[in-house]
């Protein structure tokens, strides 16, 4: 026996909303048209175009936001123009998660948008604008859209699919009340993100003077050495894993993504730096605790005298694709690192200036982790004020 509504509750086919609120099918609420397709050559240059990516990363998107353009006649540019107020669909992903994402476009330039794209052009002002961007991202919405999806490679989703959505509409004062909260948290992301970028930055100018010993330390003094890193350090190989993988095991086996499993067994345990021998080989990583890495990763025996951490930041001065010795998948030779020259100062100089970049990349985590509960924050947000179980007005 299911439990009774509560008191201004009603029961409807996508769940329990306010009784205020009304159901309304995307087919009632816009008229849909898919995207233009051109020519290879009318890319790169004339009207700003929507893409896929475009719609994935924004859910309020401004023509800044959009850096592809595409050169089309004044009728098709009329045909295809996204307005203020349109709400732009991705039609096609490789993900079930981006399939039939949406974003709202609400600024004056006019756009274009493209075959890969679905607009959704409103047919009346039930809708606010500024509501609408989260709104059609509340799991409420992407749970149906997800549903539609077909197709056995990439996940599509057509104007017919996209019209069967229901959609909970609260009246336009508590849509603008819930726009206006969701904004709030918004500007608080964005500042946090400023910040961050901000802090980034100040990090890669410290980098730039310590690291070259353009800026010494209070204390420090004397010429740095040239060595060759063969000189500090050793490059090993990883090993396959196949024989030492374990579900939860006690230390990590990396690959140049990172983390691709566990093991009980350690292939070092002593602080390195590992970089990509195949793939992605201008990603250092650094590591003080236990580690397997598979044949794709060097890792590093740090010579006594040497800080690793230190050496860490001079791998990330580094541009390591400069060294890439292959014409496909971009690789690395350990003899090739090894003869890479680099500056070094005294084991103490070294030591303070990896103290405070360390000191540095905490402050920055700290802040991406403030930033991500913040993000989380507005999720749970949605997830009550999108669905009526907190109202606002």
């Amino acid at each position: 026996m299911s439990a009774p509504l509560r008191e201004g509750y009603k029961q409807t086919e996508v769940g329990v909303i306010p009784v205020e609120w009304t159901l309304v099918r995307f087919a009632d609420l816009f008229e849909f048209r898919n995207g233009v397709n051109a020519e290879k050559h009318a890319y790169g240059k004339g009207t700003r175009f929507i893409n896929v990516l475009e719609v994935i990363t924004h859910s309020h998107l401004r023509a800044d936001d959009i850096p592809g353009r595409i050169s089309l006649s004044k009728s098709a540019i009329n045909a295809f123009s996204v307005q203020y107020g349109d709400i732009v669909f991705n039609r096609t992903s490789e993900t079930q998660e981006e399939v039939g994402l949406s974003a709202v476009y609400w600024d004056a330039e006019p756009v274009v948008f493209g075959g890969f794209v679905i607009r959704g052009r409103p047919k009346s002002d039930v809708l606010d604008v500024g509501y609408s961007g989260d709104a059609l991202r509340a799991p409420i919405i992407r749970s149906q859209v997800i549903a539609k999806g077909q197709g056995a490679i990439r996940s599509n989703v057509g104007q017919a699919d996209l019209r069967q959505v229901l959609a909970p509409l609260p009246p336009l004062p508590e849509q603008r009340a819930i726009a206006a909260a969701l904004s709030d948290v918004d500007a608080l992301i964005s500042a946090q993100d400023a910040l961050i970028a901000k802090k980034r930055d100040l990090k890669q100018a410290a980098m730039q003077e310590l690291l070259t010993g353009k800026q010494r330390l209070p204390g420090f003094s004397g010429g740095w050495e040239v060595k060759r890193l063969g000189e500090v350090l050793r490059v090993r190989h990883g090993k396959s894993q196949h024989d030492v993988e374990v579900v939860n095991g006690a230390y990590p086996i990396l690959a140049t993504g990172g983390e691709i499993g566990r093991t009980n067994h350690y292939l070092y345990d002593k602080p390195s730096v590992l970089i990509g021998r195949k793939g992605t080989i201008d990603a250092p990583q650094y590591l003080d605790t236990p580690f397997w890495t598979i044949d794709t990763l060097f890792f590093t025996e740090i010579m006594g005298g040497i800080s690793a951490k230190f050496i860490f930041y001079k791998f990330n001065m580094i541009n390591w694709r400069s060294y890439n010795e292959a014409s496909g998948v971009p690789s690395l030779n350990a003899s090739t690192i090894e003869n890479v020259e680099i500056k070094l100062p005294n084991f103490l100089e070294q030591t303070a200036i990896a103290t405070i970049l360390s000191d540095m990349d905490a402050e920055i985590a700290g802040l991406c982790a403030r930033r991500d509960k913040t993000r989380a924050l507005k999720q749970g947000m949605m997830q009550e004020l999108l669905t009526g179980r907190i109202r606002l007005v």
